[in-house]
């Protein structure tokens, strides 16, 4: 018994040894990627450069903000949040490739704020392959939107759909313009599509043939709006306004040429468009340009006094000096802070899938912009509130009541 005592005491002390070899590499393999003790690391992919450039650098300060709160409180469950941001351009085949460099090189988390209806139309296959959050992009593409939604996509605003909606039953039930009256100007790519099959599903409503809704259009990352202005111009007498789905450049280029013909066209445009950006645009060539061009959005004015806009305007004075208040970066600043509520909820076990089961258990949570965020299995878009804004002649947007 003396002498097989050492030999069990070996044989003992390896199976110890494996066990807790194996133990170990269970813990690891538990250990979801772009999270350590201190952080977790979130991607984006948006353009930093060319004709949309501004659209990226906005939202990604947005999301910097509600990162940069989280952080000054101690971080979530004590890890820091960081944000990789790629260039895009705004091109779809450079998204795509930005997206597999963050996922697949960079190792993060999740993809957050991603610019763009064509941009995310070619990355969101290969981040659901890779079953990678896709949370909180800028854009209100129904492919973000299937029915029942895709386990990890999540939205914040409202969809293209409902702010088209918003915008033609304006035009028509407060204006009293009819159907024949609105044409469409639309970027000539998905997000065009995107904003077109909003204003014909109302049509329809309206018993109007959306094939009879004069469609205008213009190349992604140009302002060559000439052919849009001569096609608006030759139907003229029968027009009343444009329903535009272009960002801030071609839709500044568009709206300068017909008002420079004299046009009383109302001009409307999607949020999407860069608010801002537009004003910046139209307001150095005279008054006449800005006054009246209407844009419809999905947060409310960023120089309000709600209680989410106050606190959203102290992290820019604090972390962004510089930066004037934006409604883009104030939407990424309201999707940023509900992901953040979603990793407060999860707590220190932070995997995808428990991430997913908080953000689905988020209910009424008021930020304080006037409308309660909900999420729930069957409902991955935080908000339906569509907000009207006017521009007047100084450049300056006010509040305008769609109904």
């Amino acid at each position: 018994m003396s002498e097989r005592l050492p030999s069990l005491v070996r044989s003992l002390a390896i199976l110890a040894v494996l066990a807790l070899l194996a133990s170990s590499s269970q813990a690891r393999a538990q250990v979801a990627t772009g999270v350590t003790d201190g952080e977790v690391l979130f991607g984006m992919s948006a353009p930093f450069s060319g004709s949309a450039r501004e659209l990226g650098r906005q939202m990604k300060v947005g999301v910097e903000l509600a990162f940069a709160a989280a952080n000054d409180a101690g971080g979530v469950a004590g890890r820091r949040l960081r944000l990789v941001a790629l260039d895009d351009g705004y091109e779809p085949p450079r998204a795509l490739a930005a997206v597999k460099e963050l996922i697949d090189h960079r190792k993060v988390f999740g993809i957050v704020g991603s610019v763009g209806t064509p941009t995310t139309a070619a990355a969101l296959p290969y981040a659901l392959e890779k079953q990678t959050l896709f949370f909180g992009a800028f854009t209100g593409a129904r492919l973000l939107r299937n029915d029942p939604p895709d386990r990890f996509v999540f939205n914040f605003r409202a969809s293209y759909a409902e702010e088209t909606a918003a915008v033609v039953r304006h035009l028509i039930e407060v204006r009293r313009f009819k159907p024949s009256q609105i044409a469409v100007f639309a970027q000539e790519d998905a997000f065009g599509d995107a904003g077109f099959d909003g204003v014909a599903k109302m049509m329809r409503r309206y018993r109007f043939d959306p094939a009879r809704v004069l469609r205008a259009g213009y190349k992604r990352n140009t302002q060559d709006v000439a052919d849009a202005v001569r096609l608006v111009k030759q139907n003229a007498p029968r027009l009343k306004a444009v329903v535009m789905v272009a960002t801030y450049k071609a839709a500044a280029k568009f709206i300068e040429k017909l008002k420079e013909s004299g046009s009383p066209l109302v001009f409307t445009n999607v949020s999407f468009v860069g608010s801002n950006e537009l004003a910046e645009e139209l307001t150095p060539l005279g008054a006449r340009f800005a006054d009246g061009v209407v844009v419809s959005q999905v947060v409310p004015l960023p120089t309000s006094s709600a209680s989410a806009i106050l606190k959203y305007k102290d992290l820019l004075t604090r972390h962004a000096p510089g930066e004037r208040p934006d409604f883009v970066s104030l939407e990424g600043y309201i999707a940023g802070t509900l992901l953040v509520e979603g990793l407060k909820r999860t707590g220190k076990n932070l995997t995808t899938d428990t991430l997913i089961e908080a953000l689905e258990g988020i209910h009424g949570f008021d930020l304080g912009i006037g409308v309660p965020l909900s999420f729930g299995p069957s409902e991955h878009q935080a908000s339906h509130k569509v907000w009207g804004t006017v521009l007047d002649g100084g450049g300056v947007y006010r509040n305008l009541d769609l109904e």
